[in-house]
């Protein structure tokens, strides 16, 4: 049986068209079982496609000329999205055209149209947005929700560890991940009325077998990168906010490190001493090397690459898109929600509507 193909918005991005093409033919390398449905103005596709005759040969473009803007509204967008490149690689997931669409687009306008043309799988109230982050360890921690969902009660909570815990499972190959909250303190007591009922729920379910991973307890901020937990599981706000901490600091390391060593011939000379250590540091903090952020609890697999990776952070973001699919991720979770049972999701929560004030920046 054929693997779905996938659908790519090539218009999306910094970079647009060229970097979307070279790094969707460089993650085929690897993964050239898969056939693509690349999305966008045609002419610019086809003349990107002229130095990647590999993916041209396993390829298909639906021309759209619209693209979605950075800044655009997800409500604006989500009006737009029968003729936007974006709307219509998610569409394409929806109909069965693809199993799974990548973009580098508006995150908001990505996140909204996934929700409203896909729905929630059967057990999920909300979608999380789950990202790869890396570590001390060989490993790296998968933390959601980034920012699909501002607020996250406890139900909601238990529903993340559970997705994020599957998606550990294929991209880390763990069979019972860890798996903990992040709070402001690790005793029982900390945290807010959602977190410790949460933390109640996933130690009887985990202790009663009922779940594929191991629960263990809270998390501070300073310790999501040691590699002791497999996953991190926060809501929305706090896990955004968590994010570009994370990055800002990554930055900030590089940047210090960059002034350091050019900032006297002595410091130039020792670099070149150092530089190999210092390009193992690069390579670990490099984003491109992490890309690829996935909607987790959606009927069908949406990933984001960040709008400003390159042709190898496109093609790692490809990368896991293929390994989501050829893993059956969206199956994964539905079989873990059924060993987890209703009973032990013992609160009601509303189900979300896409908001303007809820996207991710």
């Amino acid at each position: 049986m054929s693997l779905p193909r996938i659908a790519v918005d090539a218009m999306g991005g910094d970079e647009g068209v060229r970097v979307m093409i070279e790094g969707a033919a460089l993650a085929r390398r690897d993964h050239d079982k898969f056939k693509f449905l690349l999305v966008g103005d045609k002419a610019r596709i086809e003349a990107a496609l002229e130095n990647h005759p590999n993916l041209r040969a396993a390829s298909e473009i639906l021309h759209c000329e619209d693209v979605v803007g950075g800044d655009e509204l997800p409500s604006k967008a989500i009006r737009r999205a029968k003729s936007t490149s974006m709307g219509l690689a998610v569409n394409a997931v929806k109909t069965g055209d693809a199993g799974a669409a990548v973009s580098a687009g508006n995150t908001g306008a990505l996140m909204a149209m996934s929700k409203l043309a896909l729905r929630t799988m059967p057990g999920i109230d909300r979608p999380a947005l789950a990202a790869i982050m890396p570590t001390l360890q060989a490993h790296d921690v998968v933390m959601l929700d980034l920012g699909a969902n501002t607020e996250a009660d406890a139900r909601n909570l238990v529903q993340y560890a559970v997705m994020g815990a599957a998606y550990s499972r294929i991209v880390n190959g763990f069979d019972k991940p860890v798996v903990r909250l992040l709070n402001i303190g690790t005793e029982e007591i900390k945290g807010t009325e959602e977190l410790r009922d949460a933390a109640a729920m996933l130690t009887a379910a985990s202790a009663g077998g009922e779940l594929a991973l191991q629960f263990d307890g809270f998390v501070e901020s300073d310790k999501i990168n040691r590699g002791e937990t497999h996953v991190v599981v926060t809501d929305g706000f706090s896990g955004n906010i968590a994010l570009k901490a994370i990055e800002g600091s990554a930055r900030f390391v590089t940047d210090l490190l960059r002034q350091a060593f050019t900032s006297s011939l002595r410091s130039k000379i020792g670099f070149l001493v150092s530089r190999p250590a210092t390009e193992l540091l690069k390579h670990h903090l490099d984003p491109n090397n992490h890309n690829g952020a996935v909607f987790l609890g959606l009927n069908g697999v949406v990933v984001k690459s960040h709008g400003s990776a390159n042709a190898k952070g496109v093609a790692h973001a490809v990368a896991v898109t293929a390994r989501l699919l050829e893993n059956k991720l969206t199956e994964r979770i539905a079989q873990d929600l059924s060993r987890l049972g209703e009973g032990a999701l013992r609160q009601n929560a509303p189900t979300a509507t896409p908001k303007d004030s809820e996207a991710p920046a």
